[in-house]
């Protein structure tokens, strides 16, 4: 196949520095995640948000959800408890109600989703029957990542239940065989190690990646060799030496034949592949799998089970089309699409039970009693948006609308919004938008991603219509189907 670049040479005279050999995208994908967050983790906000950065209802659900669940258990070993000689019944379960409940989450960010799904967890459990039993165990591969996840504000009545483990989800080796009850993660699986394979001619082929620095950035260091030595070597305080580099990376690419030993569920991706068209790249989240295969093993017996919120698909059409966006940059990271269809088939292949699929969007509003949407759907939703408008415009209509939603939007954190404003802004529009800002609640809208509902839509809609918006369009908004690439929630039990 062709090769050619990721990135675009800014100066087709100024050629490519090489930064090290082609080797398999999952290599340089986890290379390249050791330095952003060794170097740029403190920022990792600057370049993009989760859906639990700031915002809290996606943690919310997952508070009502487990507490649904670990209360229907409950009462089903009770009632088993009750007639000892019963069938299946044994008195010393790990499941009955005085059992310790361990909630793992993988890659737990700034703290905030293990923050408000704790105190969510505790207001819902009014007689203190599950809330006090558990352990919540934050899981991370970067000690400073724990120790940041940690210090969230909203975490501090918790600590005394909160543990910190620093391993890869993929190898738990401190964790005993079905001691775990509650497992969940978000946007995680897209970091995690993946391979882009493709079909041609009855064989198949993966990937490689080359990185570089163009001429004119590498000519800005002065040591060339050391700079590549401590690149090679992910030197992080000899990085710290030189100017930032992981915005000006450059991608070259090429395709070798996959090496099937260091790949596993080979059959599986196999026959998964029959189905996708020849030269039609598709992402192989080899880390996705193993992380399952490691749930799998921890989880108990009759463990609520695992859940993985992620941008994907499971579509097979939208997986057979060769434009599909596979992967995407953030301040030099990359972040895979899941492949969700194809971790289906592993899971089946690992016998995990249960499993399902449906939108976050879904998931979120089954478990709150109502419908969702993010304040970036909404934003969508404008006439303006999609038309020909300077961009400090949509900041303008931004603004405007998280004041507009904050009169019924009410938060029980407090979180103080971030939203930078653009240079080229005019002077009397950012002082006005600069205000609005300054002026809004510590309880309302905590960024452009968050979750809002149907009803404090409806409340605001008077408002929203004098801004522009559109009642039907908004309504069509809440009903409308995924989109090809969705954040997907992906659930399974052993």
């Amino acid at each position: 196949m062709e090769q050619h670049l990721m990135t675009q040479v800014e100066d087709p005279d100024a050629l490519p520095q090489p930064l090290g050999e082609y080797k398999p995208v999952d290599y340089w994908q986890a290379h390249i995640n050791t330095l952003f967050y060794q170097l740029r983790g403190d920022q990792q906000r600057s370049f993009y948000q989760t859906f639990t950065s700031a915002d809290y209802r996606l943690a919310h659900a997952l508070a009502a959800d487990y507490f649904e669940q670990v209360t229907k258990r409950d009462k089903k070993v009770a009632a088993k408890q009750l007639t000892p000689n019963g069938p299946g019944s044994n008195p010393l379960s790990d499941a009955t109600p005085q059992a310790q409940l361990t909630v793992m989450e993988w890659g737990p960010g700034n703290g905030n989703l293990a923050a408000c799904f704790l105190s969510h967890l505790q207001r819902l459990d009014k007689d203190g029957r599950v809330y006090p039993r558990v352990r919540y165990l934050l899981v991370d591969s970067q000690a400073h990542a724990l120790e940041r996840a940690r210090a969230h504000p909203d975490l501090a009545p918790h600590l005394a239940k909160v543990e910190s483990l620093c391993a890869e989800v993929e190898h738990l080796a401190t964790i005993a065989d079905g001691t775990v009850d509650r497992i969940f993660c978000n946007e995680l699986w897209n970091e995690l190690a993946t391979k882009l394979m493709v079909k041609k001619g009855g064989e198949f082929e993966e990937e490689h990646l080359r990185p570089n620095l163009n001429e004119r950035k590498a000519a800005a260091i002065a040591d060339w060799s050391g700079f590549v030595r401590a690149f090679e070597g992910k030197d992080i305080e000899r990085l710290k030496q030189f100017p930032p580099f992981l915005d000006d990376l450059i991608w070259e690419r090429e395709y070798h034949k996959v090496d099937w030993k260091d790949v596993p569920f080979r059959k599986t991706i196999t026959e998964f592949m029959k189905a996708i068209d020849d030269e039609v790249l598709v992402p192989v989240n080899l880390g996705a799998f193993a992380s399952l295969k490691e749930a799998k093993r921890v989880l108990a017996p009759d463990a609520v089970g695992f859940s993985s919120f992620d941008a994907g698909t499971a579509d097979m059409e939208v997986l057979n089309d060769p434009d599909k966006p596979c992967y995407g940059q953030f301040g030099g990271q990359y972040s895979f699409m899941v492949n969700l269809a194809l971790i289906q088939a592993v899971a089946k292949h690992l016998g995990l039970n249960a499993v399902a699929i449906e939108t976050q969007r879904e998931f979120v509003g089954s478990r709150l009693g109502t419908n969702v949407m993010t304040l970036m759907d909404l934003l969508a939703c404008h006439p303006m948006v999609g038309s020909k408008v300077q961009p400090w415009e949509l900041d303008r209509l931004t603004v405007k609308t998280i004041r507009t939603l904050n009169e019924t939007y009410e938060s029980p954190y407090q979180r103080k919004i971030e939203f930078p404003l653009r240079s080229e802004m005019p002077a009397e529009e950012r002082d006005a938008a600069q205000g609005i800002l300054l002026s809004l609640k510590p309880n309302g809208i905590p960024d452009t991603i968050a979750y809002v509902t149907e009803e404090e839509l409806s409340q605001a809609q008077p408002e929203l219509e004098h801004l522009g918006y559109e009642r039907e369009a908004v309504l069509m908004a809440l009903g409308a189907p995924p989109s090809p690439v969705e954040y997907y929630h992906f659930a399974c039990r052993p």
